[in-house]
């Protein structure tokens, strides 16, 4: 089993790189604000703008940072969230799990462990969508055994500070 790494991340080429308390500042700042270019980043932390841009693009190189917009489900007309458990029988879960996270309206697909395989997160138009979802487009993929949807009615908390970042290709 492979183990964590404690205080940075992998990059391509297997070499650890540390984060330090520079790094964890920088990623706060932008956090806060992405739109920030690298000399308002250096100046609020007292460094260069030349050392922001290189321990960023560092981060990057390494997999361990990516700057990207966020925009809410609304605002693109998705107005229907779904939780969905699945439950694999005669095909590999993990092979299940990479064709729903090919379906367009699935936002997230994990393998989880307990009383299910897969739990995904999906993200429709509307509620006339929902029958084809389900009853077209998920019967059409092999090995599943069960579903259990859930409607999303509130979202209390959508945070994600921290997520897997894909390798580039």
């Amino acid at each position: 089993m492979a183990r964590k790494q404690p205080a940075g991340s992998r990059n391509l080429q297997g070499t650890t790189i540390p984060v330090d308390a520079t790094d964890v500042a920088i990623i706060r700042e932008l956090r806060a604000n992405g739109r920030a270019n690298n000399q308002q980043i250096a100046e609020t932390l007292g460094l260069t703008a030349t050392t922001v841009s290189t321990r960023i693009r560092r981060m990057e190189d390494a997999n361990q940072l990516r700057v990207v917009a966020v925009s809410d489900f609304s605002a693109h007309g998705f107005n229907v969230l779904l939780r969905i458990s699945v439950s694999v029988d005669g095909r590999p879960a993990s092979d299940v799990a990479n064709e729903l996270a090919a379906l367009p309206e699935v936002v997230a697909a994990h393998m989880v462990t307990g009383g299910y395989d897969i739990d995904m997160l999906v993200a429709l138009h509307d509620f006339d969508d929902l029958s084809d979802f389900l009853l077209d487009k998920l019967s059409g993929v092999q090995g599943i055994r069960t579903l259990t949807p859930a409607i999303v009615v509130d979202i209390i908390k959508y945070q994600f500070d921290v997520a897997p970042i894909e390798g580039k290709a």
